[in-house]
């Protein structure tokens, strides 16, 4: 091969790296565009669940959560290989670290990871970037951050959530009482998680969320909430911790949720693009 014919088969050869590199980024936005277009009439994803290679958990630990997680057997099976694939991947990618001799199990890690993954199974991303440990407690422990004892908290800047295990387990005591730590400690992250990120589930959740605080705002919508007491009062502490107390009640006792506050129940419903009440 002469040099001009080499020359002519590496610039053949560029040109059409270039031109498949233009072609897939217009696909991808193009994708992308269409999917924003159809989370703002439908309010949730073109898809949510996509993986190449499922895992699986071992049937005592599928035993486990069926006996825990009613939201587990609502699903059909094809969903509960997707939940299984989130949970392995979930705990994984998370570090778990015992206090005060407490320790962690695989039991504690599959009850923990399998809540966070119930909250984030209508999400498409779901490994919470802005989570790295958890860290569990055998009983209420001591906050040297805020000097004061706490059940559970997360905190952004070390990328951690602490939790009572004592407390962890009473939130699932009782199925329909909606106090469940597990699950507002989740919100906490899961909110803050949504914060500068462009994937379509963070989209969809600030949107949903930025409309359920302005249905806050109305007197009559928020006079009918506090004289109601369906909410306990921590609920109207800041906005982050009305959320994680709906979210309680979205999931502990749906049905009576959605007959009293619909507007709200439909909001929480977008959010986390699980209809809990639907069964």
């Amino acid at each position: 091969m002469g040099e001009e014919e080499f020359s002519f088969v590496f610039v053949v050869i560029v040109l059409g790296i270039l031109l498949i590199s233009l072609i897939v980024i217009i696909v991808v936005k193009s994708i992308t565009l269409i999917e924003y277009i159809y989370s703002y009439f439908y309010k949730k994803p073109l898809y949510t669940h996509l993986y190449f290679r499922l895992k699986k958990i071992s049937p005592q630990h599928q035993e486990f959560i069926k006996q825990r997680f009613p939201f587990y057997n609502r699903l059909n099976r094809r969903q509960q290989s997707f939940f299984q694939h989130r949970l392995v991947t979930f705990i994984a990618h998370k570090s778990f670290e015992g206090r005060d001799e407490f320790e962690v199990t695989d039991e504690v890690k599959i009850y923990i990871g399998a809540t966070a993954v119930m909250l984030t199974f209508g999400m498409r991303n779901f490994l919470l970037k802005r989570l790295s440990k958890i860290i569990i407690y055998p009983d209420i422990y001591y906050s040297t951050i805020n000097e004061v004892h706490h059940k559970g908290e997360f905190n952004p800047q070390l990328k951690a959530l602490v939790f009572s295990w004592k407390d962890f387990l009473q939130g699932y005591e009782t199925a329909n009482d909606n106090l469940n730590l597990g699950i507002h400690e989740f919100m906490h992250v899961i909110h803050l998680n949504t914060y500068n990120h462009k994937n379509i589930s963070a989209v969809i959740f600030r949107d949903a969320n930025k409309e359920l605080e302005d249905l806050l705002k109305q007197d009559h919508l928020r006079n009918k909430l506090v004289d109601s007491r369906y909410f306990r009062d921590y609920a109207f502490t800041n906005r982050f911790e009305f959320l994680a107390v709906l979210v309680e009640s979205f999931i502990e006792s749906p049905l009576l949720f959605k007959q009293n506050f619909p507007e709200f129940y439909k909001k929480i419903k977008e959010m986390l693009n699980y209809n809990f009440a639907g069964y």
